[in-house]
């Protein structure tokens, strides 16, 4: 007996995959059974006990079989675990994901076509100008509507995701559009050159340390986020209207970013992002040497101006996730440089900011509320009043302001989202007087002086209207409607309609407002969303 099974243990090959081993061992067993049989029954009485040991080997042996079965089904569950865990992202047959070695692709996008009117011309694609842009009666363009289609919103974006190690995994996003134009584009806000890069970045994250890392252009700290503080949960309004409400914190700008989650409910983030100030020069001249902005050089379009900025805006925000909303709590710190009288001069401003987030009614209606205020902020608005404006020295002086949005969503069905608006962006006058050089007279410098003259501002063909704005509101009403969502992605018509005005420090002539109203209709196909 000892003989028979040595040489079976060498007959079976010990590498033999498993799927062959209980098949193999079956058949041992079995010839053993008819082997052993007529020994068994040619045995007597005294060679029982023999036959007993030879059962239970073979009990034995089926026993090491079954466990090998078992060893096999433990092995296949574990290679086919990946597979099963997977992100929907990582699977080429489960979305717009693809693989490029060992990044996962992620297209998005959509196709538009905008309807634009506004009861003044502007003259302007599907971004409006809430500020300068309105036409005061002296303008012919203030008596002339505008009509006016656009594609040019149309989008693209791409997020690219490296492989994971461990809690270790890196991103990168991209996204751009058509409304770039060399004549303006600029820094100010929405850093938007040809091709329009509206983001692009980078990002390190740890999940097990709640850390993450931003590098490249990507909406400011500044602006209100529905969760946390991580990328591309910005909560941004759902206008239409690419400069969005005025009251909405934002810009898109390159920035260096870093966050640090402790938990669901707490993140604190640290943003050094871009400068470039907005000024207000003033009618009147300034002391020769002045100098505020230059012209682009090397790679910027050389018919806009660029400021002297010494030192990237800093923004800290705290963002609290306790269960019910969002909140936000923010600073904001600038600097902002120029020379005059031979010597360069430096003044700082900044402001503090906070916002919520409330789902009154979960799922189903969201209210938002965010502001800023401070001095040097105007940058941060939609309307893109001034930072700052200019002394009779030619030296730099902060405008102070505050900048608010509230707001209502509704979500009645998925098929639905009906939003509302009221935004308001708001300046102090920062003026001085100074005696002219020849005249003795007053003249008038910084911004809403009430030595500037706006007496033509009211008239067709009147002569001057300085016109300083004092406060930019708007009302805004919309909704969105997918009467498609299936295989072939999603259709939405968006519908529009805002009421804004324009109001002025009071100047010589009076204080001239002037408002506008403008409607939006928005076809947009979604093709990589159901």
């Amino acid at each position: 007996m000892t003989v028979i099974r040595s040489e079976l243990r060498h007959r079976t090959p010990p590498y033999a995959g498993y799927g062959q081993r209980p098949a193999i061992a079956a058949a041992v067993a079995a010839a053993l059974g008819v082997l052993l049989a007529p020994q068994a029954k040619s045995q007597d009485a005294s060679s029982s006990a023999q036959l007993q040991s030879l059962q239970q080997q073979v009990q034995q042996l089926q026993q090491q079989i079954t466990r090998l079965q078992q060893q096999q089904d433990r092995q296949q569950a574990v290679a086919q675990a990946p597979a099963a865990n997977a992100s929907p992202a990582a699977k080429q047959d489960k979305g717009p994901g693809l693989h490029a070695g060992p990044v996962t692709l992620t297209f998005g996008g959509y196709t538009e076509l905008a309807t634009i009117y506004r009861d003044k011309n502007e003259s302007a694609d599907v971004g409006s100008n809430f500020n300068t842009g309105i036409p005061f009666p002296n303008s012919p363009n203030n008596h002339l509507s505008e009509f006016r289609f656009s594609a040019r919103q149309s989008r693209i974006s791409m997020l690219a995701q490296g492989p994971r190690e461990g809690d270790v995994h890196a991103e990168g996003y991209f996204e751009m559009d058509f409304l770039g134009s060399a004549p303006t584009a600029n820094s100010n806000e929405s850093n938007s050159y040809n091709p329009r890069l509206r983001v692009a970045y980078g990002t390190y994250s740890n999940d097990a340390t709640g850390f993450n890392f931003v590098a490249g252009q990507s909406w400011s700290l500044a602006t209100l986020y529905k969760k946390g503080l991580m990328p591309r949960a910005e909560n941004v309004p759902l206008t239409i209207d690419a400069q969005y409400v005025p009251g909405f914190n934002w810009t898109r700008n390159p920035q260096l970013r870093v966050v640090q989650k402790f938990s669901d409910a707490v993140s604190l983030g640290l943003s050094l992002e871009s400068p470039q100030t907005l000024i207000y020069n003033g009618p009147n001249p300034l002391p020769k040497n002045t100098v505020y902005n230059n012209p682009g050089g090397s790679l910027y379009y050389s018919g806009q101006n660029y400021t002297l900025d010494a030192a990237p805006d800093v923004i800290a925000k705290l963002a609290l996730d306790p269960g019910y909303g969002h909140y936000e709590l923010y600073g904001v710190a600038r600097w902002f440089r120029d020379r005059a009288a031979g010597v360069n001069d430096s003044v700082s401003g900044g402001g503090v900011g906070a916002g919520m987030l409330l789902p009154l009614v979960a799922g189903v209606l969201d209210f938002q509320l965010s502001g800023l205020t401070g001095k040097g902020i105007g940058r941060y608005g939609s309307a893109q009043l001034p930072d700052v404006t200019l002394r009779p020295d030619g030296r730099f002086a902060t405008v102070k302001g505050y900048q608010v949005l509230a707001g209502l969503t509704l979500h009645p069905n998925s098929d639905w989202a009906i939003y509302a608006y009221y935004g308001r962006e708001h300046e102090d006058a920062t003026d001085f007087t100074a005696a002219d050089a020849i005249t003795g007279q007053p003249l008038g410098y910084g911004y809403g002086s009430p030595l500037y003259d706006n007496s033509g501002c009211g008239t067709l063909g009147g002569g001057k209207c300085a016109a300083n704005t004092r406060a930019v509101s708007q009302g805004t009403v919309g909704a969105w409607w997918k009467y498609y969502q299936g295989a072939l992605g999603n259709l939405q018509v968006g519908l529009q309609g805002s009421y804004t005005k324009r109001q002025t420090f009071v100047g010589l002539g009076g204080e001239p407002d002037v408002n506008m109203t403008v409607g939006m209709l928005s076809f947009r196909y979604y093709p990589y969303q159901k």
